[in-house]
């Protein structure tokens, strides 16, 4: 909506205040067919996906958005608000990358936990190479996808499993999955070559050096983002016990 005029750098970011205003006023006008038929090209499960954690309470989730980005390999423009601000960030799970108008370093240097999905809609931009030219933002703004990904699940607000790896389930790095973009360093490198040797379950990983519950899922939810995580029903190491639900043994 806003993202190819956008100036470079925070300051020039919209304020939250004025993007929430802008919605409604499109919600009172002939705008809101306009939204309404750019999210009917999205597909209805992908829909359900993106509700579904509304539903549960937990909306504004930017790694629950996150994850239905990725599990349905569908681009989409996420409104982040920042503090008073608002950055538009567009994913391309398909080709690894996201667009957004600042530098990647200080976009991660925000504070993460506290970012929020104010509004998802159907990408406009296009990633780079595409025919399609003229909808290419600037080579400056495209970014490598995993270190923001990453970054998101270890530091942002979710602090509980993504239902789809919860419940009973061993865990292990599915072979060849290729990190070296992320800064894996003392502990956290030490758990991924664990996982990468072992199949093991959420209280395991949860004892490890330097791990706790929340630390463990949050590993847990960085590699299922990574395409990189190999979930385990029927493994003799899976847990029925659900600490995603808080519940300890």
């Amino acid at each position: 909506m806003f993202e190819s005029t956008l100036p470079f750098g925070e300051a020039d970011l919209m304020r939250a205040s004025a993007f929430r205003r802008h919605l409604d006023e499109s919600a009172r006008s002939g705008e809101a067919d306009s939204m309404a038929s750019r999210l009917s090209t999205l597909s209805p499960s992908l829909l359900l996906d993106l509700m579904r954690f509304e539903q549960e309470g937990k909306q504004g989730g930017v790694v629950e958005a996150l994850a239905a980005c990725i599990r349905h390999a569908r681009m989409l423009l996420l409104h982040l608000q920042a503090k008073e601000r608002v950055v538009p960030m567009t994913v391309f799970p398909v080709e690894h990358l996201v667009h957004c108008p600042m530098p990647l370093v200080q976009f991660l240097a925000l504070p993460l936990g506290e970012l929020s999905v104010i509004h998802i809609e159907p990408a406009q931009l296009r990633p780079p190479g595409d025919r399609l030219r003229a909808m290419i933002g600037e080579p400056e703004h495209y970014h490598a996808l995993a270190p923001v990904l990453w970054e998101l699940a270890l530091r942002g607000s979710r602090s509980e499993l993504l239902p789809e790896i919860g419940g009973q389930a061993a865990y292990r790095i599915s072979p060849g999955l290729n990190l070296r973009l992320l800064e894996l360093s003392g502990s956290m490198a030490e758990a991924v070559a664990r996982l990468e040797r072992n199949t093991s379950n959420l209280h395991e990983i949860a004892r490890w050096p330097g791990f706790d519950r929340e630390r463990a899922m949050r590993l847990l939810n960085g590699l299922y983002l990574q395409a990189g995580l190999m979930v385990s029903r029927t493994h003799p190491a899976a847990t029925n016990d659900d600490w995603s639900s808080g519940r300890t043994p």
